[in-house]
């Protein structure tokens, strides 16, 4: 209880010296709120007392609005994998805008992309492009239920698959208006038994091979292959997100685990920094989509084929070779073994899950294989760790979420590292277990 208690003045310290370091930030803020509800139109970007205004970016480095330098950890929770002002990809968007945007039409590109696409993931055959990762998921979806005719969709408690799929503390309010069952993440017999008194009406699992906004927890390759066969089995469709998780093998974690959903949905990154989604797979599923068939699923999307989009997706999907995506992921595995051995030495309740350069801190000890487990952590510390961190020159998710790009160094990784050792001998008494 006292841990407690000093925890909670610590952060409201923080807090206050943070609130006294950014007065430009704060006017920003206030400015906002007058033609912005809550002064936001992104959730995950609010916290108290109120949230950064970054104003620029270059590399791996970030400004705020009052000036203040940031190694950026947070990669734009998984888009900004080149980092910031890519010079390749910058041309690519400015040979774009030289021969015009919004064409209307066919321009070519987006057959290119698509092909690095099916050639990077196994499960792809076809692929179709939306605008973000939400709206792959909702084509997936509904796709699967057209396809099948069944109307349930089986996802996970605390999985989020978009702004329209969440399913943390127990749902969204204006999530999607499907019929979802909510099983629980890595637990097989739970899930099992789920599935098996809906088969009749699941038209669709969807499934993170690792949970992204969750927490960054990795599912078991057995929890992931018995889904595999339970679904093929029974007909029903296998949806892998991969919008955050397909940077993190050369063709994403369904290659690492050597398991091929139905439909692939992706985003982030593939779009080179800028606004996109896709979702694909197997011919006979996408040959729905085929327009030259008198029946096909309609489709549209202003923007699907944006030329900026197209363009900036197909110069970083050539840069983000496999050689280079198993290089960079293997940055990110070493960084996340150097933390835990800090955290361990110390024996604190504290620990970093994920895989490759994608990894999330979690004030608690013992297995994190779900977010129920993650839900155990310690808040105020995880707030205090943020705010401790950012005062060191460090931007990350509030929730803790930590994304290496491409930019960031082994440099970066060594002063993270070094900056988060003095967190623990800091604040080592509220870390006891």
């Amino acid at each position: 209880m006292i841990a407690s208690i000093d925890a909670k003045i610590a952060l409201e310290e923080a807090r206050e010296q943070y609130a006294s370091n950014n007065p430009e930030s704060l006017a920003k803020h206030v400015e906002a709120c007058t033609v912005l509800p809550g002064g936001n139109t992104r959730t995950v970007l609010f916290y108290p007392p109120f949230p950064l205004t970054m104003v620029r970016g270059e590399g791996s480095r970030l400004w705020d609005a009052d000036d203040h330098e940031y190694i950026d950890l947070l990669g734009e929770y998984t888009a900004g994998l080149y980092g910031h002002s890519n010079p390749v990809i910058r041309a690519a968007i400015e040979k774009a805008l030289d021969r015009g945007i919004d064409l209307g039409s066919q321009n070519g590109l987006e057959a290119k992309l698509a092909a690095m696409i099916c050639g990077r993931f196994p499960s792809i055959d076809f692929v179709r492009f939306t605008n973000s990762g939400t709206e792959a998921n909702l084509m997936a979806v509904s796709a699967a239920r057209a396809i099948t005719r069944r109307s349930k969709v089986l996802v996970f408690d605390g999985a989020y698959h978009g702004g329209v799929f969440s399913f943390a503390g127990g749902g969204n309010p204006i999530n999607a208006p499907f019929e979802f069952v909510v099983a629980r993440y890595n637990d097989l017999d739970y899930t099992m038994a789920l599935l098996e008194r809906n088969v009749e009406d699941l038209a669709a699992v969807m499934i993170e091979p690792m949970m992204g906004a969750g927490g960054c927890i990795p599912a078991e390759t057995s929890f992931l292959r018995a889904l595999r066969e339970a679904t093929r089995e029974h007909g029903i469709l296998l949806i892998f997100d991969e919008v955050m998780t397909s940077r993190l093998s050369p063709s994403g974690l369904q290659g690492m685990h050597g398991i091929l959903p139905d439909i692939t949905t992706l985003g982030k990154y593939i779009g080179g920094g800028m606004t996109c989604g896709a979702f694909g797979g197997r011919s006979e599923i996408m040959q729905h989509f085929d327009v030259r068939q008198p029946c096909a699923f309609p489709h549209a999307g202003t923007f699907n084929n944006n030329v900026l989009t197209m363009s900036a997706g197909l110069a970083g999907m050539s840069l983000y070779t496999p050689e280079l995506a198993q290089q960079h992921n293997a940055r990110g595995d070493g960084l996340r073994r150097r933390l835990n051995d800090l955290v361990k030495k110390n024996g604190l309740k504290m620990q970093f899950t994920g895989i490759g350069s994608m990894l999330n801190v979690h004030m608690c000890i013992g297995p994190i294989h779900s977010p129920a487990d993650a839900a155990k952590a310690d808040k105020d510390l995880a707030d205090l760790f943020f705010f401790d961190l950012l005062a060191k020159g460090f931007w990350f998710a509030r929730r803790g979420m930590i994304v290496l790009s491409l930019p960031n160094t082994d440099s970066d990784c060594d002063q993270f590292a070094a900056a988060v050792e003095e967190f623990i001998n800091m604040r080592g008494s509220l870390l006891t277990v």
